[in-house]
């Protein structure tokens, strides 16, 4: 079977992503497997190419409500028939697809979890032939993952009971190896069938802005970026308000997304962006899980996200076509006590607490860490051994280092002699030599160390607490209450073995208009192919990266194809495409070549 083929003709593409075709061999084969790949990393054709190969009817269970009309429209967009059920469809439509999908026309049924503990649509699902159940969205079946629910675990048993033993898939883009493990003993999915590609997204570039205007440098990023797709998050209703008023009052066409606004202005502010008749949205994290997007081109985070795993899952949604992105991370310590305060008001037993609590301390590692971005993260997600990204604003940072040892070595010492087992406010307070720490029962002024910082302020001392923690000089014990303990290095510095550097003050690092494309193109073109691309989604009611993405234009615009066989070698140009798009997209690049030779 050429598989590869099969790519181009349904799909557009001519070669597989990195462990696409493995783990599609493996689901050919009737077998359990696993696939771990970042956002944007093709996880989708991993399922939707069997299901044009198999006899049966895949059944895709997703979270993502708002993501299955945009899968199953860019599906029928493409020639391959799928259909969703839940809790938006009306009982009317629902009998009439659930019909449609029992004649057997159907190849992809897109599913909430909670469809299938409903017993009397999982008996109506048992007498369809499953080919193949594929299980999005992964990482919440594991207790470890970080977006827990319930009903995906209490669907597991039904799932497994479905008659002639269809192949499964999982698939995730965000798991540590304490998650891999969780889903494997889960699903029964054997460790040689856990097909991981790796994290980076060598077309995304991380930054990290701190100690800056934040409402200032959104102004300034968006009108510099005024063509551009973007992504705005903030962490709470009140500032995605206030951002989204900012903008607008600035002359910015932005929409906003959260909890609070009704369900038909959320609807209204969705498809505005996701038809580009807007280029920024500014959202809660309630916005992103179900924007399959493709031409986003940044994403700043007004404020801290609460996990490593949230704040890679919503950077991905930039870049999805290939392309350069941003991710910015407008950083303030005190963020991080918003994510603190709503960890301790959750409903969430202790261990659930305890387990946010250690990812909030890993994410504020990474926004105060000196060494390379991408690396960091890739490190959190077991990827070892990786070298730099050399594109961070961490590995191009290029301001002075200085050495800090001698300071290092005096918050160590003293770290030492309170004995490892105080946290970092009361490490700071003594450092600095508060009057309340003097007073202490503990009797900290008799320590040596007390006061050694007089001659700095608590926030300039918590930085550096925060900067050895983030490094390595220190590691935390976790816990309700977690202290901070010297880590190996910590030792070698208090002992004189190693010297500590640090980049010298704070400054902020000039965002840069990211390339738009590998290559030449014309831009001119590409402009005009994206009005004719306009044209048709506004006709077909669809939103323009589903007849094309940007990624296919500038292709175009390269390529310069001027019949069939040639636009038929773009990437993201499959039969369907071919026919319904071909001849109009084919005369503008001829009538633009025309008027470009007359001029």
């Amino acid at each position: 079977m050429d598989l590869e083929a099969i790519l181009k003709e349904n799909f557009g593409y001519d070669t597989f992503r990195p462990g696409q075709k493995e783990l599609i061999e493996k689901v050919l084969a009737g077998q359990k497997a696993m696939g771990i790949m970042p956002t944007g990393g093709g996880k989708s054709i991993c399922y939707q190419l069997p299901a044009v190969i198999f006899d049966g009817l895949t059944l895709v269970v997703s979270p993502l409500i708002s993501l299955m009309k945009d899968q199953v429209d860019s599906l029928n967009e493409v020639g391959i028939p799928a259909t969703f059920l839940n809790s938006t469809v009306e009982w009317h439509d629902r009998e009439e697809r659930m019909r449609y999908i029992e004649s057997g026309a159907v190849k992809l049924l897109f599913v909430a979890p909670e469809k299938i503990v409903d017993e009397e649509f999982y008996s109506w699902l048992s007498a369809l032939n499953i080919s193949l159940v594929a299980i999005d969205e992964a990482h919440v079946l594991s207790s470890w993952g970080h977006d827990f629910r319930d009903s995906y675990l209490k669907m597991i048993k039904p799932l497994k009971q479905l008659p002639g033993k269809p192949a499964w898939l999982a698939l995730t883009a965000t798991a540590t190896q304490q998650v891999q493990n969780d889903l494997a003993d889960i699903l029964d999915i054997p460790a040689e069938n856990i097909v991981k590609t790796g994290f980076d997204r060598n077309n995304l570039t991380l930054k990290i802005e701190r100690g800056i205007d934040k409402p200032a440098f959104i102004l300034n990023y968006v009108k510099s970026h005024i063509d551009e797709s973007g992504i705005i998050y903030a962490g709470r209703r009140e500032d995605v308000d206030n951002i989204y008023s900012f903008l607008q009052k600035n002359g910015v066409k932005v929409g906003r997304y959260h909890a609070g606004l009704s369900d038909k202005e959320r609807h209204q502010q969705q498809e505005d962006f996701l038809f580009d008749r807007i280029n920024v949205i500014v959202a809660t994290n309630a916005f992103g899980m179900g924007i399959n997007k493709t031409n986003v081109r940044y994403v700043l985070h007004f404020t801290v996200p609460g996990t490593i795993e949230s704040y890679y899952q919503e950077v991905g949604r930039a870049g999805r076509d290939g392309l350069p992105a941003e991710a910015i991370l407008l950083y303030a310590p005190v963020d991080l006590r918003l994510h603190q305060f709503f960890i301790d008001k959750s409903q969430g037993d202790e261990q659930y607490k305890l387990s946010l609590k250690n990812k909030l301390f890993e994410i504020s590692r990474y926004a105060e860490t000196e060494t390379c971005l991408m690396k960091f993260i890739l490190d959190y997600f077991g990827e070892t051994g990786t070298s730099d990204c050399g594109r961070c604003s961490n590995c191009l940072d290029n301001r002075e280092i200085v050495d800090v040892t001698a300071d290092a070595q005096k918050a160590l010492s003293c770290i030492v002699r309170m004995k490892q087992r105080y946290g970092k406010k009361v490490i700071t307070r003594v450092l600095v030599g508060k009057d309340d720490m003097a007073n202490d029962w503990r009797h900290f002024e008799e320590l040596p160390t007390f006061g050694i910082f007089n001659d700095k302020t608590l926030k300039e001392t918590s930085r550096l607490i925060d900067f050895l923690t983030a490094n390595g000089f220190l590691r935390s014990s976790g816990g309700k209450y977690p202290i901070l303990l010297l880590s190996a290095k910590g030792k070698e510095v208090v002992q004189g073995k190693l010297n500590v550097t640090r980049r010298k003050e704070a400054m902020s690092v000039k965002a840069v208009k990211p390339m738009v494309a590998d290559g030449s193109f014309d831009v001119d073109l590409f402009e005009k192919l994206r009005a004719l691309r306009l044209e048709f989604a506004r006709k077909q009611a669809l939103p323009p990266f589903m007849i094309f993405s940007d990624k296919t234009l500038k292709d175009m615009s390269v390529r310069l194809p001027t019949d069939e066989k040639e636009f038929l070698a773009v990437s993201g140009v499959g039969k369907v495409k071919l026919e319904q798009y071909g001849t109009d997209f084919i005369n503008e690049i001829k009538e633009f070549q025309k008027v470009s030779q007359n001029s």
